[in-house]
């Protein structure tokens, strides 16, 4: 599947980083069975751009890891529909997402990983909520997208506390 997985750099990347994430991104959404060709984008940024966009889109006057906006209101597992593309592209805006590697790089540190792991582990994240997953409960909906999120990671070889591919 072609997916255009397509990353804005607010601050300093570096390349292999920016693979390892549209890896990460590609993988969610094939191990998600997502079977017509999307567009992702992703914003790199520090806490301080995540923390504007937070209090402006959320109200939230804080950073955060990983903000994400879905261009559709989808149930866990519903797929994007074909009838959804750009005529232009004939790929589904699944949506956008910002990263704040400034937050990546503190949680890998201590959580005892690559900074390449947090941001696959974020970007996987991600992936899920703009497939419809959600953890705002401390039940079932947080334990379904959890799982989703290890079995992923899983099947793209990254797991906790070992460098990413």
């Amino acid at each position: 599947m072609e997916h255009w997985v397509e990353i804005d750099p607010e601050v300093e990347t570096a390349p292999e980083l920016e693979e390892a994430l549209r890896q990460a991104v590609e993988g969610a959404l094939a191990a998600e069975g997502v079977d017509v060709p999307c567009v992702v984008e992703i914003c790199l940024t520090d806490d301080e751009g995540i923390h504007q966009t937070n209090l402006d889109m959320r109200g939230v006057d804080a950073p955060t890891d990983v903000l994400s906006f879905p261009m559709f209101e989808l149930e866990p597992g519903e797929k994007p529909r074909a009838e959804w593309a750009d005529p232009d592209t004939d790929k589904v805006l699944l949506g956008d997402m910002m990263i704040s590697l400034e937050r990546a790089r503190a949680q890998a540190a201590e959580y005892g990983h690559s900074l390449e792991r947090e941001v696959c582990y974020l970007a996987v994240h991600s992936v899920l909520h703009l497939l419809g997953y959600d953890h705002l409960d401390e039940g079932p909906m947080k334990r379904q997208m959890r799982a989703r999120e290890e079995a992923i990671l899983g099947e793209l070889g990254i797991t906790r506390g070992e460098e990413t591919p």
